[in-house]
């Protein structure tokens, strides 16, 4: 033990002064010599690369870590990704570094099984846009557009659920305005005067092909999945692209568009070329459909008839992407937009699942009004407050319904009293309090229901079902074998589509997509139909290890991944036809597969005219090794591409960061990372030459392992599989509990990772654990 003791200590003194070590080779010195020398030495580390770390020696022992457990979870975190000793200095081979990271370990966990300190989440939070529209979903059964009712959530830790603590007016106006919106609709309460829903299609979608979902032998489009708030009439009106001169965009022949009702043709129009001014301005004018409609959900289609057309025999193949007027201009005309405005002529709510929801589950007689008002009450008050329901509780509904009665009628008053309970800070807040009494520091579990916050907020975004809701009232939740089981069945049920969505979205960059534009110039053949396609691609990718419970580990090596026409023709893979997404196994010799070959990260990871070795290095230490680089300083400017020759390598023009002294330190970490994925362009294309010369993808990790090209960037990934679960594992961490990592998670972390790697690193491994660790089910009094 004293060796192990000695080599442990030796080790951290050699990462602050390298002189330490004796010809190269690490000394095993008496344990007693090593401690004194560290004593002595602490003031001497601070003026090296000690004190840049923001590391501090000063009194630390290895015989007891308990008293600076936080310092020694940091040395242990440095040691695991093998950034210490420095690389220019002597380093211990794999096997040392693994009894001492062993020894340490074990040492820490200890610590935290004697004194646990699953440190604090905050005792308010408020829902997140996400979390607010899946809660009126499962509430009410009704899907809401939340981005046109609320503003965007502020990021922090990488997530949008993590500065979520405070309610300004201005938020709070918008609540009320959404909870009158939103009670209207599930109500189905009449409305002063028609409401109107627009659509508008991003210029550059390329309009020649198929959409998926809409029928075989159309082209172009949208689909528009659209809940009618009540039974009547509605107008249904398209308009089409224009140019700058206010031209119809492609419309040189007859053309067909129709309009569709749950896939159901309800009108078809015809275009005709126009051939002056006024006729361009008036092309679109009939494009107009009133239709009767029922309450409740529907997809509503607006495409063209597609024409034959025969295969162009040209030396180059052409491009796919057709929305530039100057440069790629449109063959056909597109939509612009589609509005739906009504209802007209509308004498009753007619019959919708969140009507279903609302009324019809009521047991009490319908003459008592007041009974089956409070029988509603109760039950939608349960799931919204997720938890036991007081007569103090529906005190304050109670009151909205019978206001609303008196100069109403029944639904009125639900409707009253459905607003009151939406703007309600039980809805708005997910609440855990501390229990009455309790010193400050004391460790405790969560109860029941709030477990079952925790849990479907985690997995699902949304509000705990009856389920889990009848368990917690139970006392039964906690135990072991009820949460596993109860973790798994969440996992099957399709509401864990979120952690794609809402999780992976975020860790993975891929909200970054619909604000990112490629130069035109540098790629004319890019367009949203693209920019769609990264984005499904890497979702199912990511669905694919949740829904078959693969392991994690398939993120970095996975030999398949998801494509349709237009993705595959981009990846240059051949034999995939048609807009439908499909599974594609791909051969030993193929570019794609795991993360690191997906378009949606490099080119969220790119400039828009270049690629950047630096964001793709930032991005892999942040999010697949857990290391994220300092801040740059505030006196170093960043580089400017006009200070060097435009047609030279990447490569070259950042050789100017390696060469200041200040930013090397972390450009010598950042760069080689990115370096090694150069053989992907800005959007994902696989490239063997750039500017002239073959590409030069040579590489390495933080570690010192050498890599050339994203293969051998994989298998360093893959080396030591303990470091990527670990970094994924802090990231669903992250977003289970709402607050970034701290020193007193890295146990439950190590937990985890333990379980897990019994059962090969299987996704459901991690969230069990993630279920079953003190962080996620202890919480610590202020």
């Amino acid at each position: 033990m004293w060796i192990q003791k000695s080599i442990l200590l030796m080790l951290v003194v050699a990462v602050f002064r390298p002189s330490a070590c004796i010809g190269g080779e690490f000394a095993v010195p008496d344990a007693d010599v090593v401690q004194r020398f560290v004593d002595s030495h602490c003031i001497e580390c601070h003026n090296d690369g000690s004190r840049a770390a923001g590391l501090s020696l000063d009194g630390l022992t290895a015989t007891n870590v308990a008293p600076s457990a936080d310092v020694w979870e940091r040395v242990f975190r440095k040691l695991g990704r093998r950034q210490m000793p420095p690389l220019d200095s002597p380093r211990p081979n794999d096997e040392q570094y693994d009894l001492i990271i062993r020894e340490l370990g074990a040492r820490l966990d200890r610590v935290a099984e004697a004194t646990p300190h699953p440190g604090r989440t905050e005792t308010f939070r408020r829902l997140t846009r996400t979390e607010y529209a899946h809660a009126i979903r499962d509430l009410l059964s009704l899907e809401i557009d939340v981005e046109a009712l609320l503003p965007v959530d502020e990021s922090s830790h990488g997530f949008d659920n993590v500065t979520v603590g405070n309610l300004s007016p201005t938020l709070l106006n918008r609540y009320i305005s959404a909870a009158e919106k939103i009670s209207r609709m599930a109500v189905g309460g009449p409305m002063r005067s028609p409401g109107s829903y627009v659509i508008r299609l991003r210029p550059d979608m390329t309009q020649e092909e198929h959409v998926e979902g809409l029928p075989i032998g159309t082209r172009g489009g949208v689909l528009i999945e659209y809940t009618f708030p009540r039974e009547g009439v509605y107008e249904i009106q398209a308009r089409l692209m224009r140019d700058r001169d206010e031209h119809v965009e492609g419309l040189k022949q007859e053309h067909e568009l129709e309009i569709l009702l749950d896939r159901a043709r309800v009108e078809l129009f015809t275009l005709q070329p126009p051939n002056s001014n006024a006729e361009h301005a008036a092309a679109d004018a009939h494009l107009n459909a009133r239709i009767p409609v029922t309450a409740g959900p529907h997809v509503v289609g607006v495409t063209f008839v597609k024409q034959s057309s025969s295969l162009l025999e040209t030396k180059r193949q052409p491009y796919d992407a057709h929305f530039n007027f100057y440069r790629h201009p449109r063959l056909s005309p597109a939509i612009y937009e589609v509005s739906i405005t009504g209802p007209y002529d509308s004498h009753r709510a007619g019959q919708s699942p969140s009507r279903e929801r609302i009324f019809l589950n009521s047991s009490a007689s319908t003459d008592d009004e007041d009974q089956r008002a409070e029988e509603i009450l109760s039950r939608l008050l349960r799931r919204a407050y997720r938890r036991t329901i007081t007569p103090d509780d529906l005190q304050q509904p109670l009151q909205f319904y019978h206001a609303a009665r008196t100069n109403g009628d029944f639904e009125q008053g639900i409707q009253a009293a459905l607003s009151a309970i939406l703007v309600n800070p039980h809805f708005l807040f997910r609440v855990e309090r501390d229990p009455p009494g309790v010193p400050s520091g004391t460790v405790y579990n969560v109860s029941d229901f709030e477990l079952a916050s925790r849990l479907s907020f985690f997995l699902w975004s949304s509000l705990p079902d009856d389920e889990l809701l009848d368990l917690a009232d139970r006392g039964d939740l906690s135990r072991p074998d009820v949460l596993e089981a109860q973790v798994k069945r969440m996992l099957h049920d399709q509401r864990s589509q979120s952690l794609v969505t809402n999780f992976a979205s975020q860790w993975l960059y891929l909200r970054n997509l619909e604000s990112m534009t490629p130069d035109l110039r540098t790629f004319p053949d890019f367009d949203d139909n693209l920019r769609q396609a990264f984005q499904q691609e890497t979702e199912l990718f990511v669905e694919s290890i949740l829904r078959e419970d693969r392991r994690v580990l398939d993120l970095i090596d996975a030999d398949y991944t998801f494509l349709n026409e237009r993705l595959a023709k981009h990846y240059e893979i051949p034999h995939v036809y048609g807009s439908r997404f499909r599974r594609v196994t791909l051969g030993n010799d193929e570019k794609r597969g795991g993360l690191l070959r997906q378009g949606s990260i490099l080119m969220a990871t790119s400039y828009a005219t270049r690629t950047s070795p630096v964001l793709r290095g930032k991005w892999v230490l942040e999010n697949l090794l857990g290391s994220p680089p300092p801040p740059p300083p505030d006196n170093v400017p960043p580089l400017e591409d006009n200070t060097v020759a435009a047609d030279l390598p990447v490569r070259q023009r950042l050789a100017a960061h390696r060469a200041n002294a200040t930013c090397a330190s972390c450009h010598n970490l950042i760069d080689p990372i990115g370096l090694a994925l150069e053989n992907f362009d800005a959007v994902g294309r696989w490239r063997d030459v750039e500017a002239g010369l073959p590409v030069d993808a040579s590489g390495g990790l933080p570690d010192g392992t050498v890599c050339v090209g994203v293969e051998e960037i994989e298998q360093g990934l893959l080396k030591r599989p303990e470091v990527f679960v670990g970094t994924l594992v802090e990231k669903l961490l992250t977003y289970a509990l709402g607050r970034g990592m701290e020193s007193c998670d890295a146990p439950s972390v190590r937990q985890i990772i333990r379980d897990a790697e019994k059962a090969n690193y299987r996704f459901s491994s991690l969230i069990v654990g993630i279920a079953n660790s003190k962080s996620f089910q202890m919480r610590t009094t202020p």
